[in-house]
């Protein structure tokens, strides 16, 4: 159970005496501060002098799921029923164990019951209709619809009932996620209004506005709640997170000491675990690995997964990739709700230190994309990929996830393209190179770069420059890199002198034609008078095509001087 919601409830909804009532709101006052311990201790106490108060019985069960501890109230609840079995408030508990055990039906039948069994002349019992509706909002498996349904019919029962407005808030932002804000805070506000002492709607309200991104509204919301009561343990647990997104490490300090001062005599495992990470962001991550070991060691079997994944954090920062490692896979192992992409972010580097291969890595942060259901999201964290496997030089997997933020993007813009090519030719993929520059030179017709990348991707495909169709890619590619190249003989110099000696050594060497060999070489030169290959080139045709002057016959030679021999030039052109 994540979070369950309490205040003061009315008098009807107690059958014990006015002290033993005062108890019991106690330790509701201590469950609703989420100091879990005292309200266990209240609980126990009253049921040790009366083991019959339903009430006790039905918020020590809430209090066990409160803690996570699903087990301990299930078999509470299960027993409280041997003996009450028509207590309606012990079965709407153990349908809400129900529904955190995913069996709805189940659940669903023991609601009714409670509401049949409980049910007056004057209508259905609102305090039986509100437990109904906390149950369903706090269980995943609960029916949203259905709790504000009943939370409604409750409201108009007790329409005074500040706990019920809330529970409605709650059942609203829950059934219309992104949509029902609106309808949530309304009942926020009515919480409010109905008892102003109410601090934990502050709480609510803030974090309404959290999921907008209003951070001021925030802020003012969780220091509303504190001028109300300064031990109110939920309001200083909000700021320090607040403060701590924020990297505001040491006022984040501040408010965590000012939690822990307002939960005496609580256990010290939630503390330790919030303690580790507030080392880790200051990089103490001996302190950090400290104190979630102690946690791990303190929950035994019943630790949460959550302090693998901090394990796995704070021994990476620490660069000891075998134990985050060793820790990251086990949070994957035991995480019941499933990782997020910053999960699979983080496994990917723990996995990059440990020395996992790319094609791997690969595999992980896939994954992780294949999670997030937002498209600008799922494009950060894509790129935050792409860029980390840039940090390792794995080529081929950055350019197959910038391929992928390509594919998935409503509007791309092909001049992306000719550098994802480039990755491509870099890491050997050819063949998806040269389909890439062939997209970026029909989007950009007037471009060099396509042409140039793709005249040089399928020289590299075929060095021989005898194979079709490469060698007709080749020609014509670098033909349109040439003539671009004249048109701007500074800005494009490299690209075009490069395209004129690869074409060049072709027709040299392979069509044997010198003079359209020569006319090339002639080109590059006039895009760069300087350059020395082009220079060098043209010197050794000067030489070979040059005439060679007759040897002067002998004294004892009476032959007639033959014709001028027809020079010879070398098989073939160097190029680069």
């Amino acid at each position: 159970m994540k979070k369950t919601f309490f205040v003061v409830l009315t008098l009807t909804l107690f059958t014990v005496i006015k002290t033993e009532a005062q108890t019991l709101q106690e330790g509701i006052n201590h469950l609703y501060a989420d100091r879990y311990k005292n309200a266990e201790k209240v609980f126990k106490q009253i049921l040790a002098v009366n083991p019959n108060v339903i009430e006790a019985t039905y918020w020590l069960g809430q209090t066990y799921l409160d803690m996570d501890d699903n087990d301990a109230a299930r078999q509470l609840y299960d027993k409280a029923l041997m003996a009450n079995g028509n207590a309606p408030l012990l079965m709407v508990g153990k349908g809400h164990v129900h529904l955190l055990d995913k069996k709805k039906d189940d659940a669903r039948q023991l609601f009714e019951s409670a509401l049949t069994i409980s049910r007056t002349k004057k209508g259905d019992d609102p305090v039986i209709l509100n437990a109904i509706g906390r149950a369903n909002v706090d269980a995943k498996e609960g029916n949203f619809q259905y709790a504000i349904e009943v939370l409604e019919q409750a409201l108009l029962r007790d329409p005074k009932s500040a706990d019920i407005a809330l529970n409605l808030g709650n059942a609203y932002r829950k059934a219309n996620p992104g949509q029902g804000g609106g309808k949530a805070y309304e009942f926020y506000k009515k919480a409010l209004e109905l008892n102003p002492n109410f601090v934990y709607a502050y709480i609510r309200i803030a974090k309404l506005f959290e999921t907008q991104g209003n951070w001021e509204l925030v802020l003012t919301n969780l220091n509303d709640a504190i001028a109300k009561d300064q031990n109110f343990s939920p309001a200083y647990y909000e700021l320090f997170y607040y403060y701590f997104f924020k990297a505001d490490y040491n006022q984040s300090d501040v408010e965590f000491k000012k939690w822990e001062d307002s939960r005496p005599g609580e256990d010290l495992v939630e503390q330790n675990y919030i303690n580790s990470q507030l080392c880790w962001a200051k990089k103490d991550f001996d302190c950090a690995i400290s104190k979630a070991e102690s946690v791990k060691t303190a929950m035994g079997g019943k630790v949460k997964p959550k302090v693998f994944r901090q394990l796995a954090y704070s021994y990476s920062g620490k660069g000891d990739y075998g134990n985050a490692k060793k820790n990251i896979d086990e949070f994957f192992l035991k995480s019941k709700d499933g990782p997020i992409p910053a999960d699979y972010i983080l496994k990917a580097e723990i996995y990059a230190g440990a020395g996992v291969p790319c094609e791997e890595l690969y595999g992980v942060y896939l994954t992780g994309a294949n999670l997030d259901s937002v498209l600008q999201s799922k494009i950060e964290y894509l790129n935050k990929a792409a860029d980390y496997f840039k940090t390792k030089k794995c080529t081929k997997q950055e350019a197959d996830m910038r391929m992928l933020v390509f594919n998935i993007r409503k509007n791309p813009n092909p001049a992306s393209l000719v550098n994802i090519g480039i990755l491509y030719s870099q890491s050997g993929e050819l063949i998806k190179a040269d389909s890439l520059f062939a997209v970026y030179s029909v989007a950009f017709p007037d471009s060099i770069y396509g042409y140039s990348w793709r005249g040089r991707v399928n020289f590299t495909i075929d060095t021989s420059m005898t194979v079709e169709p490469y060698i007709s890619t080749m020609l014509l590619n670098y033909q349109k890199t040439l003539d671009i190249a004249m048109t701007d003989k500074n800005r494009f110099k490299s690209m075009g002198t490069n395209a004129a000696m690869i074409l060049a050594g072709y027709f040299n060497n392979i069509r044997s034609s010198r003079d359209t060999s020569l006319s090339y070489i002639l080109k590059g030169l006039e895009i760069d008078s300087t350059n020395v290959q082009l220079k060098s080139i043209k010197e050794i045709f000067d030489k070979q095509m040059a005439p060679k002057q007759p040897k002067t016959p002998s004294k004892s030679n009476n032959k007639p001087v033959s014709a001028i021999r027809k020079p010879q030039i070398k098989d073939s052109i160097t190029t680069t």
